[in-house]
């Protein structure tokens, strides 16, 4: 029987990436987000590739996703992002929570609802999309940084809470990646300010190869557990040591 694996976030960037590649790899894909016209449109290009409309802030969508599934081998909590850069004087409570019921409630929600039939299938991987902000702090990043470090700590609870059952717990926590809308979001849709995250850095990472970490770690032999993987552009040393070239 084929594998399947769900994505969430998956109708743009690393989620919609992600669905491809998975799907390249032999994997009955579920693609879930709530832009349901731009999963009809994946689904259309990627026939293994099954669209739903999925909200992870709501219960009620998580739990129709699992009631919907007939197995689950693979995990993918893809849907999160940033809002805002403000100063944690300054920050907006409204921004905090959102990123926090989609970075960080959002994956537990997801993965408490598929995590049966992840250690049913006898050979489950979960896997949480984090980021460098969950490993360093930086200044206007408060929100974002305080939702992925939680994110980053529930990764690694969860692996020693399901050690000795055959679920796998692996952490992507990628550093600059440019994609469609995740820092025209940030900046609450100024595309100049988005822009200039980018300016003059030569090849920051693509969705396609966060995606290519993603298949690798869930194509491994089921003794294997890649724990964590950290990947910067090489044009990023650090969170705060970048290169760029002028003209």
């Amino acid at each position: 029987m084929r594998r399947t694996a769900v994505v969430t976030g998956a109708s743009s960037g690393i989620g919609e990436a992600t669905a491809r590649r998975l799907a390249a790899e032999g994997y009955d894909v579920v693609a879930g987000a709530r832009r349901r016209d731009r999963l009809e449109r994946l689904s259309e290009e990627v026939p293994s590739i099954r669209p739903v409309t999925l909200d992870v802030t709501s219960q009620e969508s998580v739990d129709e996703l699992a009631a919907a599934l007939e197995r689950c081998d693979v995990l993918v909590n893809n849907a999160g992002g940033a809002l805002g850069v403000e100063t944690v004087a300054e920050g907006r409570i409204d921004d905090w929570q959102r990123m926090f019921d989609t970075n960080v409630l959002g994956t537990l929600r997801v993965t408490q609802a598929l995590l049966p039939k992840l250690v049913e299938s006898g050979d489950g991987v979960v896997v949480l999309l984090t980021s460098t902000a969950g490993m360093v702090p930086y200044e206007g990043g408060g929100g974002y940084v305080a939702a992925k470090h939680a994110q980053s700590s529930m990764a690694g609870t969860l692996r020693l809470e399901l050690v000795g059952q055959p679920v796998r717990v692996v952490e992507i926590a990628p550093g600059m990646v440019r994609t469609e809308g995740f820092a025209v979001n940030r900046f609450r849709g100024d595309e100049a300010a988005a822009g200039r995250v980018y300016e003059g850095v030569p090849d920051p990472l693509t969705a396609d190869d966060v995606a290519d970490a993603i298949a690798w770690t869930v194509t491994r032999p089921s003794h294997v557990n890649i724990d964590r993987i950290v990947m910067r552009p090489r044009a990023q040393a650090a969170q705060h040591k970048v290169h760029r070239v002028s003209g």
